[in-house]
């Protein structure tokens, strides 16, 4: 497929997408694991990178563990791997990239940030236009009552922790296996994609997913710009204008050089 925008040489993707962001109203930015992998958190399905292609120290896949039915059954087992994926989050801060992207919301029109991420990086760089569609760890909510509660650390909890109202399981406001994504999420991102996009950017994510690559997809179809940032390939990298083959920092330094030479990195 040929770029959309034939002036832009596709041998140069970093100022593509530089010249790109200069002229672009509404920018959609999906990211996943991989954009934190410079924090040092592994890339595994953005949970916390434990466990890729290992059964869990009691001997079930981490999905099993993750999962809604698990915790329902047997929370502590679920809260003893988040607690472990929550730790590996708390020891690690924002990267470069997250700054960039939280920059970039300052100076453009428009920036909607979409993320797989549970870590709550792309907050704590001061993205604010932001859907964490699969949650945050930081927020926790009764399975019962209305009760809920921001937390910085898992730290001081009891495990499994209760609700201090009701006494009922406390779990983390994030999507596990098996669970259904959050409507409003999704509801935000459809009613974003009505409104239009002049450019759309994946950083850092497989785009497994249905609902992941089909913004991508969509805009595509529909003749819009479409850039990539990620140093392996996956199913859209042939698809994509611009494949940037290279990690979310490197990949974000050089873009924010290009666009602002004389300033230095955010963050």
């Amino acid at each position: 497929m040929p770029p959309a925008h034939p002036s832009l040489s596709p041998d140069a993707p970093i100022g593509a997408l530089a010249a790109l962001l200069r002229t672009s109203n509404r920018v959609l930015v999906i990211t996943g694991a991989g954009i934190s992998a410079d924090s040092g958190l592994p890339t595994y399905r953005g949970v916390g990178g434990l466990y890729d292609g290992e059964l869990t120290s009691d001997g079930i896949p981490i999905e099993e563990a993750l999962s809604g039915e698990m915790l329902e059954n047997r929370p502590e087992i679920t809260w003893k791997y988040l607690i472990q994926i929550e730790r590996t989050c708390r020891q690690a801060l924002p990267n470069v990239a997250h700054h960039v992207l939280a920059a970039l919301e300052q100076k453009l029109p428009y920036l909607l940030m979409f993320t797989q991420n549970i870590d709550g990086f792309h907050r704590a760089a001061g993205s604010r236009n932001l859907v964490e569609v699969h949650g945050t760890l930081h927020r926790l909510r009764c399975v019962r009552c209305s009760y809920r509660a921001s937390v910085p650390s898992y730290e001081d909890l009891a495990i499994p922790p209760s609700c201090p109202r009701c006494f009922s399981a406390l779990r983390p406001d994030v999507v596990l296996f098996g669970e259904a994504l959050p409507m409003k999420a999704m509801t935000t991102l459809a009613d974003a994609m009505d409104e239009g996009f002049d450019l759309v950017v994946s950083i850092g994510t497989s785009s497994a997913f249905p609902y992941i690559a089909e913004p991508l997809l969509w805009a595509i179809t529909n003749g819009i710009p479409t850039v990539e940032i990620n140093p392996g390939i996956t199913p859209l990298s042939s698809l994509v204008d611009y494949p940037i083959k290279l990690g979310a920092a490197h990949a974000l330094t050089a873009v924010w050089q290009a666009l602002e030479p004389t300033l230095p990195l955010p963050g």
